[in-house]
């Protein structure tokens, strides 16, 4: 499964989502998502939503994903070094 489609996938369950996913070999990958929806939830929430946007690939052709589930608050605060 190519990082593309999955970005894209993830940005379609979100209203203004930034979205980068990175994988070395295509099945293992790593998503940075930042999106107001986040706001006011635990990380197993956020995890949660953006499993909800990729349904059964998750497991299948999805063998892995690492997840980082930020508001744009904290994405500014972590780019800010503060």
């Amino acid at each position: 499964m190519d990082p593309t489609e999955i970005a894209h996938r993830i940005e379609a369950g979100f209203a203004d989502a930034i979205v980068k996913v990175m994988s070395d070999d295509n099945t293992h990958f790593e998503a940075v998502v930042i999106a107001a929806e986040f706001e006011g939830k635990r990380p197993l929430a956020r995890h949660q939503l953006v499993y909800q946007c990729l349904g059964t690939l998750v497991g299948n052709e999805i063998h892995a994903l690492s997840i980082t589930a930020l508001t744009p608050d904290e994405w500014r605060e972590r780019s800010s070094g503060a």
